[in-house]
């Protein structure tokens, strides 16, 4: 004789365990498609280099640096992916110190360049760098957050665009707005851009490539260092960011 079944349902896992898995999930497959990709960039800038001689037909070194390029875009999104899973796993370790908010915007403007000369963007420092005050944040996170930042208000910008950058001190806090100009700016589209994966056919997620992991892991970045990242937009003019994190 069988033994009656259990009428009791087995206990459901836990929302917090579901995301554990989740986020071990997509630490094996980042890591794991990493391997192939070294492989993939490697000998596809021998080949387009023609490091070994020539390869015959031009076609062959045309190819060579698609796939060169192809592996550079997908290794950018293995990166986001891990990004996003270590920060919301809280496996981040973070320095907080005080940082100059203005040596942190000239750096990621630094490594801007090719970008702001491309576009034709005038970059417009509100004060000038030594009137900017100070925060406490951790250095990699706070310049890492600037540069994805201002990279998107060049992207998203017209050609020839001002994009302004100001910081203002509000008792404890320290506001960053970086704001540019966007003529199909609405803001009924911010609240979910700060969520991973988010994208749709809407003008300010398709004007450039992308998976729409650059906004969210601005915004857990500013929220493990005490703050968070905002946006506002003006209609048909303009969308500004905003990076509040502690006054130094």
């Amino acid at each position: 004789m069988r033994p009656a079944a259990d009428p009791t349902p087995a206990p459901r896992a836990s929302k917090d365990a579901v995301e554990a898995q989740k986020r071990s999930f997509l630490r094996m497959v980042s890591h794991e498609l990493r391997t192939p990709l070294n492989s993939i960039l490697g000998f596809s800038e021998i080949l387009a280099g023609e490091l070994y001689g020539p390869l015959g037909a031009p076609q062959y070194k045309e190819y060579a640096e698609i796939i060169r390029e192809s592996g550079h875009k997908l290794l950018k999104l293995v990166n986001q992916v891990l990004e996003i899973a270590r920060l919301e796993g809280n496996a981040v370790e973070w320095d907080l110190r005080p940082e100059p908010v203005g040596a942190a915007v000239e750096e990621a403007l630094t490594g801007l360049s090719r970008e702001v000369d491309e576009h034709g963007t005038k970059v417009v420092l509100a004060g000038g760098e030594t009137a900017l005050p100070q925060v406490v944040a951790d250095a990699r996170g706070l310049r890492n957050a600037l540069s994805a930042l201002i990279h998107n208000a060049i992207v998203f910008s017209p050609q020839g665009s001002e994009v302004r950058i100001a910081a203002r001190q509000a008792g404890r806090w320290v506001d960053i707005e970086i704001a540019n100009p966007f003529p199909n700016a609405d803001p009924d589209d911010l609240a979910r851009l700060l969520k991973p994966f988010e994208q749709g056919e809407s003008a300010l997620t398709r004007a450039a490539e992308g998976a729409g992991l650059g906004l969210p892991i601005c915004a857990l970045t500013c929220q493990a260092m005490g703050g968070r990242l905002t946006l506002a937009a003006e209609r048909g003019q303009r969308i500004t960011a905003t990076v509040r994190l502690p006054a130094a």
